[in-house]
């Protein structure tokens, strides 16, 4: 354990803190993408939108657009006639589309391109005749979206090197696999690697299918994580790329704690420690972060260091519909 750094200031009460910040960290491009889109949305259209489930795992996020005009609801009956509606990034099954067609609805999809290339994908493969075997987490709302872009018993869903283990094909089947795009890489990895022991001319697809969000933030983790006594991570506990995120610390031997915001953390947590890592999943905000440094200078004089792991600069086009 490192021990807590000594204050240039002698007089100061408050022993030191070293606070090493992952980058990249928070929003990725297509997060960034999705809030827009609801906010252009309520300025193009006028209060309120509806948008079919959150648009992005986070409930700083989701509220703030509630007080700007977004209402959110879980499926498309709730939405009433004649109002916009927006999909959200994880991406939806095709029915939802069809269905707000079959309504008249006017519909803005914020799905992130990058899971819509998975969608494309998917199709292609079918198109070809594959079955495809599909990596994810059972009920993420990408894992439905993605699932649902092909007919039922065209797509198996594998979680876990048993799951392949348990797949019924044989090695003569024409199969290919997915997977989700947020994902840890390294389990991935070695599911990937244990569908290809097992079936051999399995067809990958083009590109990985994991986003470069949420490797390179996995990978910022692996920079921080070694040097600290214990990783915050800011995300939703349905944030899939959150949870992978503490996950990644953990596997390197240092604690991490999921929170939604800085009044969660509990202050036994950092005593006597020296070292805190802190970084945050692709759907929360900087403001968030700094709320959180804030709130450990409370208590600790803190020494800010930033580990980058990557620099990124993607980004996604708005709908055409929003750019009027």
């Amino acid at each position: 354990m490192n021990a807590p750094f000594q204050s240039p200031d002698e007089n100061e009460a408050k022993p030191g803190l070293r606070l090493l910040i992952a980058a990249p960290r928070g929003f990725c491009a297509g997060v960034d993408r999705a809030i827009e889109i609801v906010e252009r949305a309520i300025e193009k259209y006028g209060a309120p939108v509806y948008v079919r489930h959150e648009i992005v795992h986070n409930k700083y996020v989701v509220d703030s657009l509630k007080e700007k005009g977004a209402i959110f609801v879980e499926e498309l009956d709730e939405v009433p006639d004649n109002v916009p509606v927006v999909f959200s990034a994880h991406g939806v099954p095709k029915s939802v589309p069809a269905e707000a067609e079959r309504r008249e609805l006017l519909y803005v999809d914020a799905t992130c391109p990058l899971v819509s290339k998975v969608h494309r994908q998917a199709e292609r493969q079918i198109e070809k005749g594959q079955h495809i075997i599909f990596v994810g987490h059972e009920g993420h709302p990408e894992v439905i979206g993605t699932m649902g872009q092909v007919e039922p018993g065209q797509m198996t869903l594998v979680e876990t090197v048993e799951d392949v283990a348990r797949l019924d094909f044989s090695q003569e089947d024409d199969l290919s696999f997915l997977t989700q795009t947020t994902l840890s890489v390294d389990d991935t990895a070695d599911i990937i690697a244990a569908l290809q022991a097992r079936y051999p001319k399995i067809v990958a697809p083009k590109a990985e299918d994991i986003c470069y969000a949420t490797s390179n933030r996995q990978a910022a983790v692996k920079q921080i994580a070694p040097g600290s006594d214990l990783v915050l991570v800011i995300g939703a506990p349905n944030s899939s790329n959150s949870l992978r995120l503490v996950e990644v610390s953990e596997r390197l031997g240092t604690a991490a704690k999921l929170i939604q915001r800085a009044d969660e953390i509990d202050p036994a947590w950092i005593e006597g420690i020296g070292t805190i890592g802190l970084t945050a999943g692709a759907s929360a905000p900087e403001k968030l972060v700094r709320e959180v440094v804030e709130k450990l200078s409370e208590w600790r004089t803190v020494e800010e260091n930033t580990l980058a792991a990557a620099e990124e600069n993607m980004v996604f086009k708005l709908p055409r519909q929003l750019m009027d």
